[in-house]
């Protein structure tokens, strides 16, 4: 008898474990990472281009909008570090057992979040 095929493979009806939802957000943050840094290579070399250029990149850097794309970076960027430090170590060998897992899966998550908010909270005090 052939075997069953699941018919229904809508992701979002899946409940997926928490280190499963973590190693996919470790690639949406690769994702967002890869196509933001054409924008920070764009400022880097605005800013070193003449003095007035820098002035102009400040003034924009000031605008909400700017920040926020800043701190979607920044935020990518240190989720994807710590989910990467949990993937090595995992591929060390330490925390492959289920329960450790799920512990450095949330580990990853809440560390990620406080980075992110001593991120925002520098950007928009600065």
């Amino acid at each position: 008898m052939a075997k069953q095929r699941p018919i229904n493979l809508n992701l979002l009806t899946i409940k997926f474990p928490i280190p499963a939802i973590v190693s996919i957000l470790h690639r949406v943050s690769g994702t967002i990472v890869f196509f933001l840094i054409p924008l920070l290579l764009w400022m880097l070399q605005t800013s070193l281009s003449s003095s007035d250029r820098f002035i102009d990149l400040q003034d924009l850097f000031n605008g909400f909008v700017f920040k926020g794309i800043i701190w979607l970076f920044l935020a990518a960027l240190l989720f994807h570090l710590v989910a990467g430090l949990r993937h090595l170590l995992m591929d060390c060998g330490f925390g492959e057992s289920l329960k450790a897992g799920r512990c450095s899966a949330w580990t990853a998550i809440g560390l990620a979040v406080i980075l992110t908010l001593l991120a925002g909270i520098w950007l928009w005090v600065n």
